[in-house]
């Protein structure tokens, strides 16, 4: 009898055991994934009509009707295209 409560203790805490160790791990594997979703959500991708790098569309600047990584870059095409008129 005394065997046999023993093992059911140890079949018991074993069990709680890897019933945590799941859970942790359950718990790391959804992080990770909502880590790495940030970046796959930046929108769809647009270029710079200045510098010709793409970046993301939540990040870029519009101004008629070109995108723009940064207001200097929107500053100098203006420049540039009123020269040309």
């Amino acid at each position: 009898m005394n065997l046999l409560l023993i093992r059911l203790i140890i079949f018991a805490v074993l069990f709680f055991a890897g019933l945590k160790l799941y859970r942790m791990y359950r718990e790391w594997k959804l992080e990770r994934e909502d880590n790495a979703q940030p970046s796959q959500q930046g929108g769809q991708m647009v270029r710079c009509a200045w510098c010709r790098v793409h970046l993301p569309e939540n990040d870029a600047l519009r101004e008629r009707g070109e995108w723009f990584c940064s207001t200097d870059h929107r500053d100098k095409f203006l420049q540039e295209r009123r020269r040309e008129d």
